[in-house]
């Protein structure tokens, strides 16, 4: 895990409330957990979290219950059903129930419990398939979702709009950031249910391993990818968190609320199947079968907005895939069942 400094927003109320209690929904996961990581660093003692098996987040009355009785001054709400475009295209039903279920919990319960300030952390799928490159936060609802993931984004839009919805009837200050591709500690390794950056860190490990000839990738390679370091979107969580409630709906709107979050800069599945490769160790060659589906050809994000606010991404992608690397070698006996 990577070392993290972070800056400090115009106004540090949220970094100088270090005694309040945070409910981090969600702290099992890559993102929740480097969440977790970051609030320790800075000082905060009263983090709730909550395993599965604790409190279901699908429950109504039960998060209802969570809330009444420990009123959490700020929420951020990183609990999600995710997963590659396998296990959307397999279990669809389940993407959307489970991530409307549990967004709808925890922001109507941080409403009726008078939380201070909530974050929501969404996807960069909200985005329709063939939006213009960069994706500008405008884009939202212009045009057709990519069909492979369309219910999780669906469930990721409407969270966008329960925040907005209830800054504008109660005047809360419920606020959204759109993450692009995540990777990083904490990720899923899964060979079928894992997104890109750890499907082929295994794949490629497993084949140094095999001392393999190839290592076989879907698609032509052509597509572009934007990919973040999972410590700097917690870091910008946190500076989001921080900020103002003057200075974030100075630079946003009312219908209009939510926040890019990436580097800026996006490489082709080739261009990251090299450097993967590089960063395994692994001796053969890379091809691809162009006969299978590609996806949309680019989704890279404008994150001009955070810019202007005062956060920009710190980790290179090189040093962020040696780190998800190293993180991997040290918890693979965790995925040798999968």
């Amino acid at each position: 895990m990577t070392d993290r400094t972070i800056p400090m927003a115009s106004n540090q109320e949220f970094l100088k409330d270090t005694g309040a209690k945070v409910f981090v929904a969600g702290h099992r996961g890559m993102v929740g957990s480097a969440i977790v990581r970051q609030l320790k660093t800075l000082g905060f003692a009263d983090i709730l979290t909550f395993t599965r098996d604790e409190l279901d987040l699908t429950s109504q009355a039960a998060v209802a219950q969570l809330f009444e009785r420990e009123k959490p001054k700020y929420v951020f709400l990183a609990a999600a059903k995710v997963g590659g475009i396998h296990a959307n295209n397999e279990y669809p039903a389940q993407f959307i129930y489970e991530n409307l279920m549990i967004e709808s919990n925890i922001i109507h319960s941080a409403y009726k419990q008078g939380a201070k300030r909530l974050l929501f952390l969404g996807s960069s799928c909200i985005y329709p398939k063939l939006a213009d490159q960069p994706m500008q936060e405008k884009a939202l609802l212009t045009g057709k979702l990519e069909p492979t993931n369309e219910p999780y984004a669906i469930a990721k839009i409407a969270g966008i709009k329960l925040c907005e919805s209830y800054n504008r009837q109660y005047g809360c200050d419920f606020r959204s950031v759109m993450p692009t591709n995540l990777y990083g500690p904490g990720d899923n390794f899964h060979p079928n249910n894992s997104h890109v950056i750890p499907a082929l860190l295994r794949r490629f490990h497993e084949a140094t391993l095999n001392d393999a000839a190839e290592v076989e990738i879907w698609g032509t390679g052509k597509p572009k990818r934007e990919f973040l370091h999972v410590d700097d979107m917690a870091a910008a969580s946190v500076y989001a968190m921080s900020l103002a409630q003057s200075d974030y709906t100075e630079h946003t709107q009312a219908m209009l609320s939510h926040i890019n979050v990436g580097t800026g800069i996006d490489v082709t599945i080739q261009e990251l199947a090299e450097r993967i490769k590089e960063v395994t160790g692994f001796k053969g060659s890379v091809t691809f079968n162009s006969s299978m589906p590609d996806g949309a050809p680019r989704k890279l994000m404008d994150v001009s907005l955070l810019a202007r606010l005062g956060w920009e991404a710190t980790i290179p992608l090189k040093q962020g895939l040696a780190d998800a690397y190293q993180w991997f070698l040290e918890h693979q006996e965790n995925f040798r069942a999968n």
